[in-house]
C-alpha cells in the first residue's frame, strides 16, 4: 500500500489537494528550490536541532535504508538485494553530495524503482485476482512486516502477496459481500493506489526523503513541503467546519492519531484514537472505499458544510482484524470552544459507613487559551486556567471534600497555561525546567501566590496524557500536592518543537514566486522542577491501575529514535513528594479492590482479550477460520457489553457542575451533542458508560481523605503514622461488593 509518510498527518479540516494524472509518470528530478531546502535543512539538523550534532557518514547510510522503509513500510515491494544496491552505489557520496550541492539524485532513484515496483505489483495483482483463489488453506499473513527483512527474491515477494490477497478479500466475504464484489473492492483499491504514486511529484519525494532523514535524529522532527505546511498552518485554527479529528496514512490505511476537544468526532464518543477508516459516505449516499486513497483526498472527502452528516466505515482499534467494522454517523460542525472547555461534575463516593463523600471531578481536555498574549477578545479570550479557577470555586462552595483533575485525554496545549494552571493549587514555585542544544536552562514558574484551592488533589493520567499534561502532574507531584493515579506512566513527551519557514533562511532568488516548505524540529526538552526529564519515561503515579494502553505501542519509547530520559540539577521547590506510607496503605487498598470488586475483572477480561490479539504475529487467510474468529470476538464483544450495562447501575450518583459563559451560549442554540443524538438516533443507548479507572481514583482520593483530610499532612511522616495507626473501619474494599 502507499507509504505511511508519504504525507504528513493532516487534521481533517483542511483545503483539497488538487492534482493532475498523467498517463505515464515522469522522471522527477530535484528543482534549484528543493536543491537549496535540501541543504538548508541539513545545516538546520546540525545547529538548530537539539542534538547539536553532525550528520555523520553512519547517519546517511542508515537515511538510505530508512527512506527504503518508509516508503515500502511492510517490505514488500522492494527487494533484498536493492538495499545491498543503493548503499553500495549511493552510500559512500550521499552526505557530500547532499551537504554542498543539495543533491537528491539518490531519493529519486530509489524512489523510481519503488514506483515501477508498485505500479507492476498493481498490474500484477489485478491480474491474480481474475485467477481461482482457494481460502480454504492453511497459510497466514505476518501481522507486523516492518522489521522484517525484505524478500531475497521476487518469488518469494509473491507468494508473500498472493497472501495479503486474500487477507484483504476475507473481511468483505465476513460482511456479506459477494466473492465477484470484493475482487472488485480490491480491485479498485489497486488502481486507486497506482493513480496516487503516478501523480506524485518531486516535491513528495523531497518531503519523504527529508523527513527520513529529520526522524533520524527524533521522531517528532519532520519536513513540511509547501503544500503539506500549508495544510498544517489551517489545522492550527480552530475556525474551520469539519469533524475533528487528526490523520495519518499508515501502510494504505487512514488512521485517526488524535480527536480535537469539543469537535464532533470526539464528541460522538464512537470514533477512537487507533481506529482505521475503510469507507466514507456523504449522507444516505453509498460508501466509498478509501483504503489506498491519497490522504489528502479522503480529507477532503470528510470536509464539507456545517450541519451535514457523514458516514464512516471503520475498524476499531482494538478490533481483532478488518472483518470488524462499524457505522459512524457524525455531523459537520466548527469545533466549539465550548465544547472543548474544563467540565465538572461532583461524584458521590460511597463510604464505609454507609454514606456517600462528595468528591468534584474536573475534565481538562487540552490547555487552551489566547494565542496571543493581549488577546482578550473573540473565542481566543478564553483561557483553561481561568475556566478550572471558575469551577473549583464553585466545587467549593458545593462543599466537596476533594478534587479530581481528568488530564487522561488531554495531549497538551499551551505551556503558560499548564503553568498558571498549576499554580492554582501551588503558592509559588517552579513548575518546569527547560534545557535548549546549548545545555542553557530556564525556567517557567508561578509567581502568583495566589492559591484557588488548597484542599485534597488527585490527577487522573493515561499513556494519552502528554507533553503540557505530563507538566501538571509531575510538577503537582513534585510539590506533594496531588496524588497521581493513572496508566503505569503517562506518555512520554518531553521535547519541544519549532517550525521553521524555510523562506527565511533561502535566498531570494531561489524562491522566484515559488512557496517553500518548513522544517519542524526539536529545539528544547522539558524537566520536571526535581530535574527529571518527562521524556520516555513521563510521569509515573503513584497508584498505578490495570489498563489496556500498557499493551499498546502509543508511548515515546516506542517510538524510533526518542530522544532518552536524562536528568539536570533539580530546581529549589518547597515542598516534598507524598509520605511513602500514604502511598503503600493506598496502593494495599486498590490491590484489594483490583481483587475483589467485579469491575476489575471485567477490566482484566477486555485486557487479556486485547493483548492476546496485540501480541498476535500472524493472522489466518483461511475463511472458515477467520469466520470462527469473528463469531467468537462478536461473542466476547456482546458479553462485555452485558457485563458493562450491568456494572452501570452501580454507577455514582453525579452532578454536572458547568461554566456561566457555557450554561448561557448552550441554550442558544443545539448542542453538538443533540445533532449526533439526533443523526444516530437511538443506536448509542444500548451500552451505558461504566468508567472503571474514573470509580478507582475516586475512592482512592477518598481512602486518602479519610487517612488525613489536609493534604498537608500527606508528605509528613509522624502525620501519616499518627492517622494510620489510629483505628479504622472496615476496609472498603470488603464493603463495597459489586
Amino acid at each position: 500500500m502507499l507509504p505511511n509518510r508519504l504525507l504528513a498527518s493532516a487534521a481533517l479540516l483542511l483545503a483539497p489537494f488538487v492534482t493532475v494524472c498523467e498517463a505515464n509518470p515522469p522522471a522527477l528530478s530535484a528543482t534549484p528550490l528543493i536543491s537549496e531546502e535540501s541543504k538548508t535543512l541539513l545545516q538546520l539538523l546540525e545547529h538548530v536541532h537539539y542534538l547539536n550534532t553532525p550528520v555523520t557518514d553512519e547517519t546517511f547510510q542508515r537515511l538510505i535504508t530508512g527512506f527504503m522503509t518508509d516508503l515500502d513500510e511492510q517490505r514488500m515491494f522492494f527487494l533484498a538485494p536493492d538495499e545491498a544496491s543503493f548503499l553500495q552505489t549511493y552510500g559512500p557520496m550521499l552526505g557530500t553530495k547532499l551537504r554542498e550541492r543539495g543533491d537528491l539524485s539518490a531519493a529519486f532513484a530509489i524512489f523510481s524503482l519503488y514506483r515501477d515496483r508498485a505500479v507492476a505489483r498493481t498490474e500484477w495483482v489485478v491480474k491474480e485476482l481474475e485467477q481461482p483463489i482457494d481460502l480454504t488453506t492453511d497459510e497466514t499473513f505476518p501481522v507486523k512486516r516492518d522489521d522484517a527483512p525484505w524478500p531475497a527474491t521476487m518469488a518469494e515477494a509473491d507468494a508473500l502477496w498472493r497472501a495479503r490477497i486474500k487477507l484483504e478479500l476475507i473481511p468483505d466475504l465476513l460482511n456479506g459481500k459477494s466473492m465477484d464484489d470484493a475482487r472488485a473492492t480490491v480491485t479498485k483499491r489497486y488502481e486507486r493506489m497506482r493513480k496516487n504514486l503516478e501523480e506524485l511529484e518531486a516535491s513528495d519525494v523531497e518531503e519523504i526523503f527529508l523527513s527520513s532523514l529529520t526522524r533520524l535524529y527524533d521522531p517528532h522532527s519532520t519536513f513540511f513541503s509547501a503544500e503539506t505546511y500549508e495544510d498544517f498552518s489551517i489545522s492550527m485554527r480552530l475556525s474551520l467546519v469539519g469533524i475533528g479529528a487528526l490523520l495519518a496514512s499508515e501502510d494504505g490505511y487512514c488512521v485517526v492519531k488524535e480527536l480535537i476537544p469539543g469537535g464532533p468526532a470526539q464528541l460522538s464518543k464512537e470514533l477512537q484514537v487507533n481506529d482505521k477508516i475503510i469507507a466514507v459516505a456523504q449522507g444516505a449516499a453509498e460508501p466509498v472505499d478509501v483504503i489506498g486513497m491519497n490522504l489528502r483526498k479522503v480529507v477532503n472527502m470528510i470536509r464539507g458544510q456545517k450541519g451535514t452528516e457523514i458516514r464512516l466505515t471503520t475498524v476499531p482499534a482494538d478490533a481483532a482484524d478488518d472483518s470488524v467494522q462499524r457505522q459512524i454517523v457524525l455531523v459537520r460542525d466548527v469545533v466549539q470552544l465550548n465544547d472543548s472547555r474544563a467540565k465538572a461534575t461532583i461524584e458521590e463516593v460511597p463510604t464505609a459507613d454507609g454514606g456517600t463523600m462528595p468528591i468534584g471531578v474536573i475534565d481538562i481536555p487540552s490547555f487552551y487559551g489566547p494565542v496571543d498574549e493581549g488577546d482578550a477578545s473573540g473565542a481566543d479570550s478564553k483561557s483553561v486556567t481561568a475556566d478550572v479557577e471558575e469551577l473549583v470555586t464553585k466545587l467549593k462552595a458545593s462543599g466537596v471534600r476533594g478534587i479530581v483533575l481528568d488530564l487522561r485525554r488531554n495531549g497538551g496545549g499551551l505551556l503558560g497555561e499548564a503553568v498558571d494552571l498549576t499554580g492554582l493549587f501551588i503558592p509559588k514555585g517552579v513548575v518546569v525546567q527547560v534545557r535548549d542544544s546549548l545545555g542553557q536552562i530556564s525556567d517557567k514558574r508561578d509567581t502568583n501566590p495566589k492559591v484557588a484551592y488548597d484542599g485534597p488533589l488527585m490527577v487522573l493520567t493515561s499513556r494519552y496524557s502528554a507533553s503540557a499534561s505530563e507538566i501538571v502532574a509531575g510538577a503537582l507531584q513534585n510539590y506533594g500536592r496531588a496524588i497521581i493515579v493513572g496508566d503505569s506512566s503517562t506518555h512520554g513527551k518531553g521535547t519541544v518543537q519549532a517550525v521553521l519557514e524555510m523562506k527565511t533562511f533561502l535566498p531570494r532568488a531561489t524562491l522566484a514566486g515559488n512557496r517553500a516548505g518548513a522544517a519542524k524540529l526539536t529545539i528544547q526538552k522539558f524537566y520536571l522542577p526535581n530535574g527529571s526529564s518527562t521524556q520516555q519515561k513521563g510521569v509515573i503515579p503513584d497508584i498505578s491501575l490495570p489498563a489496556i494502553e500498557d499493551y499498546l505501542p502509543i508511548g515515546e519509547a516506542d517510538l524510533p529514535n526518542s530522544l532518552p530520559w536524562d536528568t539536570i540539577a533539580p530546581a529549589g521547590i518547597r515542598g516534598r513528594q507524598l509520605d511513602s506510607m500514604l502511598c503503600d496503605h493506598l496502593r494495599n487498598a486498590t490491590r484489594m479492590r483490583v481483587n475483589t470488586l467485579e469491575e476489575f475483572d471485567f477490566l482484566k477480561a477486555r485486557i487479556a482479550w486485547l493483548r492476546e490479539r496485540e501480541e498476535r504475529q500472524e493472522i489466518s487467510v483461511n475463511l472458515e477460520k477467520r469466520r470462527a474468529m469473528k463469531t467468537d470476538d462478536e461473542k466476547f464483544r456482546e458479553e462485555m457489553k452485558t457485563r458493562q450495562n450491568a456494572l452501570a447501575e452501580l454507577n455514582f450518583v453525579q452532578k454536572d457542575v458547568v461554566l456561566d459563559s457555557v450554561a448561557q451560549s448552550d441554550n442558544e442554540a443545539p448542542t453538538q451533542q443533540e445533532l449526533l443524538d439526533k443523526a444516530n438516533g437511538e443506536e448509542d443507548a444500548d451500552l451505558k458508560p461504566f468508567d472503571v479507572h474514573m470509580r478507582e481514583a475516586l475512592r482512592v482520593l477518598r481512602d486518602a481523605i479519610e487517612v488525613a483530610p489536609e493534604p498537608r499532612d500527606w508528605t509528613q511522616s509522624t502525620a501519616m503514622i499518627a492517622a494510620l495507626t489510629k483505628p479504622r473501619p472496615a476496609t472498603p474494599a470488603v464493603i463495597e461488593r459489586n
